[in-house]
């Protein structure tokens, strides 16, 4: 799969609220599908186990079988790429800007003082 389908996976998975929320509740720990069925008690596990496939095949989270429980644990590298290649790189470029204008403004202070 090329870097833009994974990327365009991604940019799906993120691009609804409640699986930023499920990625949220998996930040800080790991999470049986059950709890996050708990934790999201307004969608039917049906709703809840669809939006875990999506944030699996974004690589997103990874599930692991124990027993009878499905464990999702977070997996952050793909955000961490996103933000390398697209946020990093936009960040960057503002804060050159602000900086110049920061420069601007203070060698017009500097003039009329």
């Amino acid at each position: 799969m090329s870097r833009q389908a994974k990327d365009d996976l991604v940019f799906k998975a993120l691009a609804h609220p409640r699986r930023r929320a499920m990625l949220d509740e998996l930040k800080d720990r790991p999470c049986t599908t059950g709890m996050l069925c708990a934790r999201f008690a307004d969608m039917d596990r049906c709703t809840v186990m669809q939006h875990l496939k999506v944030l699996e095949e974004a690589d997103l989270i990874i599930a692991r079988r124990e027993g009878r429980e499905r464990w999702n644990h977070l997996n952050a590298l793909p955000i961490k790429a996103i933000s390398d290649r697209w946020i990093s790189q936009y960040a960057a470029h503002a804060v050159s800007i602000l900086d110049r204008l920061k420069g601007d403004l203070d060698g017009t202070v500097s003039s009329d003082a």
